[in-house]
């Protein structure tokens, strides 16, 4: 048996010191029962948050590993770009709080914020938008790519393959080692996610793709190149792309989740950043991660209408039942999903400026966040909404297929996957992603001719 204690010099880092961030603030002995063995591990604190002990010489030292599945608690890499308090319900990116940039930021604003650590000036917010605004366009010959997805395919599987392939239209932005090079990647990931997205609805819905246009916002642009047709002229509802903005910042970052894991893991071993990208897509459009808010859709179609809520949430409790409460709930969170207060506004201006007065779908979501925020079994769970449960309603009161949910949300997140994947190839304690194991298989065995085996 192992016991791990304490050393009477451990620090608190939140007790006023002045150890910077990341830096040694005590140790904690790991003590080997059997043999009474000791060993002393770094403990390292963060700006705000708990501790964590450094055991990366744990093997060495003691010829044990630590198992941790689903890494519950590892801390994998150290960042300084968002951070979550799960139990508070706290989301800030860059030490800014979710609610306030959600409120008086837009979406590239947040962007420059997460990729250089400090909100621009107006020369500096100038100048990105420009840069951003003049990279949305795509390589002609992407067009003729689009050709060999069949009608029907899924748009995240578009999507995914068509970013894996920009590598081979951007030769000149593949070198990690150059932090030009990488810039000029970012920029392009960021600009032309929204025009690859959008094109993607375009194809599956048969209509002619629609070129950006420079003199158009971020989310106004997307929403032209989603839903303009040639024909006539489409002009974008503000009060909808403000809420299309709104919906990129909340789901802009989000910390160590599984995609931006999957993204660090992949850039970890050298890859290019397109490539690293489509890898963070793959990860997304798993049910559990960025599928989830069409998940909650299919859910409120199922429960039907309030009637059958009572019958929904007995079957939600009942152990023996598979039922599933989607859009309640996170890895993280403990509390009020943040991003959930402000979707939950943003739901009533947009069913407002769409003339839906009386949305079923919405009605319905409330009653049934009503009950369940009332209910002993999910509040001793500690069962809260979160960000999904609100934001599939906003998007198909918008005219968004189900089947491009996750992908809106693939567009805000790049920007938080490259500030992460840039973070990990500046960072030098960086190092081939090789997570260990602890086997449970046949120990060694001979090989028996086929003849001899009963």
């Amino acid at each position: 048996m192992m016991a791990l204690t304490g050393r009477g010099d451990e620090v608190d880092p939140m007790d006023g010191n002045t150890t910077k961030p990341g830096s040694q603030t005590g140790t904690m002995t790991l003590t080997d029962n059997s043999t009474g063995k000791s060993i002393d591990l770094p403990v390292i604190g963060g700006s705000v948050g708990p501790k964590v002990i450094d055991v990366r010489s744990l093997y060495a030292k003691t010829g044990y590993f630590t198992y941790d599945p689903g890494f519950m608690a590892t801390a994998a890499c150290r960042s300084s770009i968002t951070y979550i308090d799960g139990d508070e319900g706290v989301l800030m990116y860059r030490g800014y709080p979710i609610q306030e940039l959600a409120e008086k930021s837009d979406f590239l604003e947040v962007a420059y914020l997460l990729l250089n650590g400090e909100l621009p000036n107006v020369e500096q917010k100038d100048q990105f938008v420009h840069d951003i605004t003049h990279h949305t366009m795509v390589h002609e010959q992407i067009t003729t790519f689009f050709r060999g997805f069949r009608r029907d395919a899924h748009p995240m599987a578009v999507l995914c393959g068509v970013v894996g392939a920009l590598s081979a239209f951007y030769h000149d932005s593949t070198d990690i080692n150059d932090p030009y090079q990488r810039m000029v990647a970012s920029h392009r990931l960021i600009a032309k996610l929204p025009t690859i997205g959008a094109m993607a609805y375009k194809y599956a819905h048969g209509q002619p793709f629609i070129y950006p246009k420079n003199s158009l916002g971020y989310a106004e642009n997307f929403l032209h190149m989603t839903f303009a047709v040639p024909c006539e002229e489409y002009n974008v509802s503000p009060t909808l792309a403000r809420a299309m903005d709104r919906i990129f910042i909340l789901h802009a970052d989000h910390e160590q989740n599984a995609s931006t894991a999957t993204v660090r893991n992949a850039g970890s071993s050298g890859a290019n950043p397109f490539a690293c990208i489509a890898a963070g897509i793959a990860s997304l459009w798993g049910p559990a991660h960025g599928g989830a808010n069409e998940a909650v859709l299919k859910m409120l179609a199922k429960i039907g209408d309030k009637s059958g809520i009572k019958d929904f949430i007995s079957q939600v409790k009942d152990k023996h039942n598979h039922e599933i409460l989607f859009g309640f709930g996170h890895r993280v969170y403990k509390n009020y999903d943040p991003r959930a207060h402000v979707l939950r506004d943003s739901c009533h201006d947009v069913l407002a400026e769409l003339g839906i007065k009386d949305d079923p779908l919405l009605d319905l979501a409330m009653e049934l966040e009503k009950i369940a925020l009332n209910d002993d079994y999910f509040i001793t769970r500690k069962l809260y909404p979160n960000v999904d449960f609100y934001s599939g309603i906003i998007l198909k009161a918008m005219g968004f297929p189900t089947s491009m949910f996750t992908v809106l949300f693939a567009v805000a997140r790049t920007v938080g996957w490259i500030a992460q994947w840039t973070e990990m190839i500046e960072d030098p304690d960086s190092k081939i992603m090789r997570p260990r194991q602890l086997f449970t298989g046949s120990d060694e065995r001979h090989y028996v001719p086929m003849q001899e085996r009963r």
